[in-house]
């Protein structure tokens, strides 16, 4: 008897201990990256082929190019020259924070010294040379996602198979946010989320504060994971680790948005807290929400307030789960379990999701968080991840459709996404074996 506690201990301790992973030829552990490397190129060179050639084979007179790029190009030289009261003028439609500009500085940089310019793709302009720049940069750096998810998929204990398939699914779903639309500040953003939950994951809740920080600053949607965030934080230290952590994680975004509200207030707060969209674009989908979202004039409708309710459900997500936590062991270092750091990961693919489930005006990259959080998630489950990752590119490639009017593709993608979720699900940290284990 004595002897069979002991095994269950020591299998508590081994449930708790971070897995043990292969060595780089470096002699390093951890440092084995090779699956979203090679995702990460197959992506770059798959956009350059498709979008300059490939587009001439199928007969268009110009490049196939991602045209929101170019106006967050047009801010970050606008940034890089100091005119931050430009930020939030035309042509940049800018509505996200000062930090999606900023992570395009450097590339706007080699732009301007190769004599490049940023000119717009016009009849008279069909193949902008800047694209041969830009394009391989924000796709490289929009592949940081899929670093911070095998990062994640390793610390869950995955095997190489497993990280092979999250990666390649990985980035069938990213194809929409980079190649597609050239947002690269939602990947980028997302990617600091994700190294911010693995922090947490080992005990590291200042650094996770910061890099929560840094996620904001470059694309606020991350913001509806915070509540889950938050419920994660370690029990007894009450309010005061709240605030720290909130305190932290505020400055980056803070500061950058302080800065160009300064130089122009009512541009900067009529793009940040009104975020207009256009349900008439030919890429952007009406849905339910759009008959109730406050016009804007020139077409626009506020996505603003659809934006709030979903702030509220992942608040709401946040206050629930965390109660459901505080019950739950931890190991006296501080780190997560993998049944642990897999579930919140799956309450943050939740909480994003409030997004699309409020959204005012919809564009098919919207749903790409939810898809690349949630196949985290089901990294540990074998069955659930090959699930999961057809899911996923299943509403990939079905969120390019054009259907009309508001109810059909809003409600094809939830749809979608909701079991896309339930396939990422898995087991309950509470319920699962090394939780168990650490309760006998």
């Amino acid at each position: 008897m004595p002897r069979t506690r002991s095994r269950r201990r020591h299998a508590a301790v081994d449930a708790l201990a971070p897995p043990r992973t292969a060595m780089s030829p470096a002699g390093f552990p951890g440092r084995n990256r090779l699956s979203p490397l090679v995702a990460t190129a197959v992506l770059i060179v798959f956009g350059m082929v498709t979008s300059t050639w490939g587009a001439h084979l199928i007969g268009q007179a110009g490049w196939a190019l991602p045209h929101d790029l170019w106006r967050t190009l047009v801010a970050a030289d606008r940034l890089r020259h100091l005119e931050l009261g430009g930020l939030y003028t035309q042509p940049t439609a800018l509505v996200t924070f000062p930090g999606a500009a900023l992570i395009l500085v450097p590339v706007v940089a080699v732009i301007d010294a190769a004599g490049l310019g940023l000119a717009f793709q016009t009849a008279q302009n069909p193949f902008p040379s800047a694209w041969l720049v830009a394009g391989p940069y924000q796709i490289a750096i929009s592949g940081s996602a899929l670093f911070a998810a095998d990062a994640i998929a390793e610390r869950l204990g995955a095997d190489r198979r497993s990280r092979a398939v999250l990666a390649a699914a990985g980035v069938v779903a990213l194809w929409n946010v980079s190649v597609r639309f050239g947002h690269p500040e939602d990947a980028v953003a997302l990617a600091f989320l994700l190294y911010a939950i693995l922090a947490m994951a080992n005990a590291r809740p200042a650094r996770a504060a910061w890099l929560v920080g840094v996620a904001v600053a470059v694309q606020p949607l991350v913001l509806l994971g915070l509540p889950i965030v938050l419920a994660a934080l370690p029990a007894g230290r009450g309010v005061r680790r709240i605030v720290g952590f909130l305190v932290r994680a505020a400055v980056p975004g803070v500061g950058l948005l302080g800065a160009a509200a300064l130089a122009n207030w009512e541009a900067t707060v009529r793009a940040v807290a009104h975020q207009p969209n256009f349900p008439t674009s030919s890429s952007n989908h009406s849905t339910p929400w759009t008959l109730l979202a406050p016009e804007m004039g020139g077409g626009a409708v506020s996505a603003g307030p659809g934006r709030i309710l979903a702030i509220l459900l992942a608040c709401g997500l946040g206050v629930v789960i965390g109660r459901r936590w505080r019950g739950i062991g931890q190991s006296r270092s501080g780190r997560w379990r993998p049944a642990r750091l897999a579930e919140v990961l799956w309450w943050v693919a939740l909480a994003l999701a409030g997004r699309c489930l409020f959204e005012s005006v919809m564009v098919s990259f919207y749903t790409w968080p939810v898809l690349a959080v949630a196949l985290v998630a089901a990294a540990r489950w074998w069955g659930g991840l090959l699930v999961t990752a057809v899911l996923t590119g299943v509403v990939t490639v079905v969120s390019q459709a054009s259907w009309p009017g508001p109810w059909l593709w809003w409600t094809v993608m939830v749809f979608g996404l909701g079991l896309t979720l339930f396939a990422a699900r898995g087991r309950p940290a509470s319920k699962a074996p090394d939780d168990a284990a650490l309760h006998e």
